[in-house]
């Protein structure tokens, strides 16, 4: 039986928490930059992963939890969904667009894997402090 006592021993948030990192040094490149309404969005959706990861743990229910990754997950298909726009409007390289996208759908993959094992563990697998 595993014991979780802080969101930031949670994998998926430290993934969360370098894409997070990736994303805003991306969009600080000068093209990137100045559109700042999608630099804004896929800020934010970035932001969003972390946070509701940290605030689905903070609240304390599996149940609940489970409602928060969700809406972490759906957010990284939101980043990468902005992503292409990005690479089409030319403010990303192919390399710099696929790391990205690597790093988005490893997230979420995490997380998707943490859900499944919550839902499968429910009764007394992970314990929260």
């Amino acid at each position: 039986m595993a014991t979780i006592t802080r969101f930031e021993d949670i994998q998926a948030w430290q993934k969360a928490r370098e894409l997070t990192r990736s994303v805003y040094q991306a969009t600080n490149r000068p093209a990137f930059r100045l559109d700042w309404p999608l630099r804004d969005q896929i800020r934010r959706a970035a932001v969003s992963v972390m946070s509701n990861i940290a605030e689905g743990f903070e609240r304390g229910g599996d149940r609940e939890f489970i409602q928060f990754l969700s809406i972490a997950k759906g957010s990284t298909g939101e980043i990468r969904a902005q992503l292409y726009v990005a690479y089409d409007a030319g403010y990303l390289a192919q390399q710099d667009f696929q790391t990205l996208q690597d790093a988005a759908l490893g997230t979420g993959s995490l997380i998707g894997g943490f859900m499944k094992y919550l839902l499968v563990s429910r009764k007394g697998g992970v314990k929260f402090k």
